[in-house]
């Protein structure tokens, strides 16, 4: 009796998914609508991002306006040794980094508290008249913003007079807070916490949507109070935007703004209320020292991707959410 060929096990095998390059080209033809509508996006993004990078080579060089690319004389490094061994570079360098510092910690501090006392509010009327208050702030430019807080801080402004009236200031002896230099990161702080909380918040209260009800059903029936309905399943729903949004404000630690600390700052602050972005205005672009200003500039945007990449790292490391 002849024997009927059997198929092996190679021959039942499934045929092997496309990788690397041929994979890529499968996801571009099959979400080629996508790839369309980002398109323009990519092109604004060579043109405005990419493509100004070319101007990099003026740090390099003792650039003068007048002169062809191919007449410039070529410095090296030497803008970037005279930033770091000015002590002006060195003192704005350091309030740049103390404002961030202090807008990071108290801008996602305040946002996460905020949005958990408004997912907790259940009369929908008073959590919408609370979110439109808290929201109208950011719409108000740093023109405007700087001239309440001077009103506000000024020696017959409200907090002299609740000081006075509290018996912490005499009459006659009101504190110039915009004088005092030491109290500026402590006023850009709060100001910018007025002006961005209720905006910071949307992020925070769009991802507690996502949480499944259901938890606090029976996180309600075990007799847990809100106060651990919110430790223990709020915050770690919302954990993974925390984490991303984290990341992403560490790779702008030296972007500590430019509007508040240019309206709010004067002679007597000006130690603590000078910052990078004011330093390249003053001593680079007012006075014509181009090649200085490209270098303070190229050397914020280096340090900004080093941070950027390595909190991505620290996170990947420890198993959280991260960018990529």
């Amino acid at each position: 009796m002849e024997k009927k060929p059997t198929m092996s096990m190679p021959d039942l095998a499934l045929p092997k998914k496309p990788t690397g390059l041929k994979r890529f080209a499968l996801k571009l033809v099959h979400q080629r609508m996508l790839v369309l509508m980002s398109v323009p996006f990519l092109v604004w993004l060579f043109i405005f991002k990419y493509m100004p990078l070319w101007g990099w080579t003026i740090a390099f060089q003792d650039y003068k306006p007048a002169k062809d690319f191919k007449d410039q004389e070529w410095v090296g490094f030497r803008h970037f040794e005279f930033l770091f061994q000015d002590e002006r570079f060195i003192r704005v360098l350091r309030n740049t980094l103390a404002m961030s510092g202090i807008n990071l910690v108290l801008g996602f501090v305040t946002a996460i508290i905020l949005a958990l006392l408004l997912n907790e509010v259940r009369r929908i009327a008073f959590k919408r008249v609370v979110q439109t208050v808290s929201y109208l702030p950011h719409f108000i430019s740093w023109v405007v913003a700087a001239s309440i807080v001077q009103t506000t801080l000024s020696p017959d402004g409200i907090i002299n007079e609740l000081l006075i009236r509290f018996g912490f200031v005499e009459k006659g002896n009101e504190i110039l807070f915009l004088g005092i230099p030491e109290y500026f990161w402590g006023i850009f702080g709060a100001s910018s916490v007025w002006k961005d909380v209720g905006w910071n918040t949307i992020v925070y209260l769009a991802a507690m949507t996502m949480i499944d009800p259901a938890q606090y059903e029976a996180a309600e029936m075990d007799g847990a109070g809100r106060i651990k309905r919110m430790w223990y399943i709020t915050l770690p729903g919302i954990k993974p935007v925390i984490v991303v949004l984290l990341i992403m404000n560490i790779g702008y630690l030296l972007e500590s703004g430019f509007e508040p600390q240019y309206l709010l700052g004067n002679g007597m602050n000006i130690d603590y209320s000078e910052n990078l972005d004011i330093f390249v205005l003053k001593y680079g672009i007012a006075q014509g020292n181009f090649s200085l200003s490209i270098a303070a500039g190229m050397f914020k945007t280096i340090i900004s991707f080093i941070l950027l990449f390595a909190a991505n790292n620290i996170a990947k490391r420890m198993g959280e959410s991260r960018l990529f």
